[in-house]
């Protein structure tokens, strides 16, 4: 019977990575035509920044195929994000109590919104001040023109980046109610807090001061924000549930 329930696991697993890909494939099929619109579009906030002159360099043969390429393929694994979760979802919900679908759903979409928020964030408003800032300081005679990878590559960690950051309510709350440190400490830990969220800033972000800036600032009030709603759902609870929780 065990071995059965097993095997039946395993298939079930089977057929959600096979939707999985299934949905990759189908999201790549969509953006693999508009490579290079995709590439134009995410290269817009440095190119808005460059002098007139200014442009955009290639030093590897290959890169101007394959750099539209990846981009087309990071949009397709975005696109098929909701269709990747919702069969995670389908797996495990069983296992479920009615109440931990309930959290796991309302949890999953606020992770969502929290990572899509922050990527825009980094995308329309940090990059475009970094690069303003950057190439504003650049010696007069000095011509600033990108590498189309290295472009990519830090677009990519700084969105990223900032994707992460903006999970900070998530967290506060899961750890709040789970027990795992009181609400009280965590309120009580501002201080730290603040400070790790500008040496966070520092590491994630390039060397210069505005976009560290960007970043801590927003995880800060981000963190207070997760203590507020952790407040509230603290709050809500019954003394003896708050306590049996917080004693778990």
């Amino acid at each position: 019977m065990e071995y059965n329930d097993t095997l039946s696991h395993f298939y079930e697993l089977r057929t959600r990575c096979i939707r999985i890909l299934a949905g990759l494939l189908l999201a790549a099929l969509v953006t693999l035509p508009f490579a290079n619109q995709l590439h134009q579009f995410f290269v817009s906030p440095l190119l808005s920044q460059l002098p007139a002159s200014g442009k955009m360099i290639a030093t590897s043969v290959t890169s101007p195929f394959f750099i539209p390429l990846k981009i087309a393929l990071y949009m397709a694994f975005v696109l098929s994000l909701p269709n990747t979760l919702y069969q995670l979802w389908k797996f495990i919900q069983p296992g479920l109590y009615p109440k931990e679908k309930l959290v796991g759903v309302i949890g999953v979409l606020a992770s969502l919104s929290l990572f899509i928020l922050g990527a825009s964030f980094a995308f329309y408003v940090v990059i475009p001040v970094v690069f303003k800032f950057i190439i504003g300081s650049a010696p007069v005679g000095v011509a600033v023109m990108t590498e189309i990878g290295n472009y990519l590559d830090f677009l990519i960690s700084i969105t990223l980046a900032f994707g992460v950051a903006f999970q900070t309510p998530i967290i506060v709350v899961a750890i709040s109610c789970m027990g795992m440190v009181e609400l009280k400490t965590l309120k009580e830990s501002r201080g730290y807090v603040i400070v790790g969220a500008f040496v966070i800033g520092a590491i994630f972000t390039p060397p210069d001061i505005i976009s560290q800036f960007m970043l801590a600032i927003p995880l800060w009030f981000l963190y207070e924000l997760g203590l507020l709603v952790a407040s509230v759902f603290f709050h809500k609870r019954n003394p003896t549930e708050t306590a049996s929780l917080t004693a778990s």
